[in-house]
């Protein structure tokens, strides 16, 4: 009996100091919520208030930008980076009120660590980003313009911030990262829209040297698409075993005229203009060794030579195709208008 007596006492003396305990605790705790309420409420109001604020702050602080700079992607992203900024601010001060100081120190220290670890496993969408940010402000380029990047040539439909996307000549939609675009050596075909062509042509040794060259410079300035500034040229590349090798220069306007179609109406016009001269223009010398071939005889069934036939070609309707050296550019340019955007996104430049 004495045990039993005295077992009860302490477990109840346990239970009673265990609840004494937590009520003094628990007591603690509602004092210094209920102090600490003004300073909470205070700092969510600031939070609420830098949260509001940050968007009509940013537009208000990248005005300067805005008028230094025509670069729709470097508005934006030091639009955003003061808006995040801003709402950092709030948070830190919410912290800070909330008695939470180290756990803010915390926060604002990671804030670089996190991005520096972002910056590590998304490094190529980072350098892509950062790629389109100097294209932005270098602006190498513009929207419809025909340029030859990676060795890709085409017309610039759409640059983001992660690609650029061309329309080559074919019509096919290329997206080349802005990391290459930005790496690789941009040729610009439309910044200067003269460009020189140049057709080869070899006549034969027998000939006049100066009076083919001559007469090829002035078949290229009959040429309607010929520029005369600057001026066609025709110049000896090298001697041939049976010709004498020549190119002729010219320049058309790239945006007006296509240098391919003019070259190919140039080639036929020469062709023209020496068979009527009488300049010859002879195949490389070849040897031919026949074997086994009759001297006479009647000829196999099948391998008559055919007879001339006069008959006229109608070639009225093929005359606007073959006279045409229209630049191919304004049609691949109307194709992209009316085309699909393969990548939703906004241009940057």
């Amino acid at each position: 009996m004495p045990t039993n007596t005295s077992t009860v006492p302490q477990s109840f003396g346990s239970d009673a100091f265990s609840w004494s305990f937590f009520h003094d605790q628990f007591t603690q705790l509602v004092h210094a919520s209920v102090q600490l309420l003004p300073m909470l409420l205070l700092g969510l109001v600031l939070f609420m208030i830098c949260y509001i604020i940050a968007g009509p702050m940013s537009r208000l602080l990248i005005k300067p930008i805005d008028l230094i700079s025509d670069s729709k992607l470097v508005v934006l992203v030091a639009r955003r980076a003061i808006s995040a900024l801003v709402i950092l601010l709030g948070a830190y001060l919410f912290l800070r009120l909330a008695g939470l100081t180290e756990f803010a120190v915390a926060i604002m220290s990671g804030t670089g660590l996190i991005g520096l670890i972002l910056g590590f496993a998304f490094r190529d969408i980072a350098e892509n980003f950062i790629a389109s940010l100097l294209l932005s402000i270098q602006r190498p380029f513009k929207i419809d313009d025909v340029i030859e990047v990676d060795g890709r040539l085409g017309v610039i439909k759409k640059v983001t911030a992660r690609a650029t996307t061309l329309v080559d000549y074919d019509g096919n939609h290329i997206q080349i990262p802005n990391a290459t675009v930005y790496k690789n050596t941009i040729k610009n075909l439309t910044a200067n829209p003269r460009m020189r062509g140049k057709v080869a042509i070899g006549i034969g040794y027998d000939n006049d040297i100066r009076s083919a060259q001559t007469l090829a410079l002035a078949t290229a300035n009959q040429q309607t698409a010929v520029l005369s500034d600057p001026p066609a040229q025709v110049l000896i590349d090298s001697l041939g075993p049976s010709t004498i090798n020549f190119s002729l220069y010219f320049w058309v306007n790239s945006e007006q005229h296509s240098t391919q179609k003019v070259s190919s109406q140039l080639m036929r016009a020469l062709v023209n203009e020496f068979t009527k001269q009488g300049i010859s223009m002879p195949d490389d010398a070849r040897e031919r060794i026949l074997l086994n071939t009759p001297s006479d005889g009647p000829i196999p069934t099948g391998q008559e030579p055919s007879k001339t036939q006069n008959t006229t070609i109608e070639t009225h309707e093929h005359t606007d195709t073959l006279n045409d050296v229209s630049s191919d550019t304004d049609e691949i340019r109307e194709q992209a208008e009316q085309s699909r955007d393969p990548e939703q996104g906004k241009n940057i430049i």
